[in-house]
């Protein structure tokens, strides 16, 4: 049974799917959005918004939590200057917004992007 199981496997094994979301977050903070398909946006925007809430409260615990998922320091002060826009908000720093279906496979992509 599935009882509370909320994680999307994304045809993927779970070395593959790590992989998948590290290298999104770190695309999605250099260049401030991704397209991608809409399942990746959506478990992507659960990864950046822990990533965010974490680099909030600012000790060196959450720091090395982030730096242990991301693994590439240029993203992590990225990720702390970030943080720092969204001192007064609780939640909600990401939006996702569908734009269409991909030519090839006709995937549904969105665009995810800070507020």
């Amino acid at each position: 049974m599935r009882h509370r199981k909320d994680i999307k496997k994304l045809g993927r094994n779970k070395s593959h799917r790590k992989a998948l979301m590290r290298n999104l977050t770190i695309s999605f903070f250099t260049n401030q959005k991704v397209i991608t398909t809409t399942a990746k946006a959506n478990q992507l925007k659960r990864v950046v918004e822990k990533l965010i809430t974490l680099a909030k409260k600012g000790t060196i615990s959450d720091y090395r939590r982030i730096n242990q998922f991301v693994n590439h320091p240029p993203t992590v002060k990225k990720i702390i200057d970030v943080s720092k826009r969204f001192s007064d908000r609780n939640g909600g720093y990401t939006q996702v917004i569908k734009i269409g279906f991909r030519k090839g496979d006709n995937a549904e992509k969105a665009i995810i992007k800070l507020l």
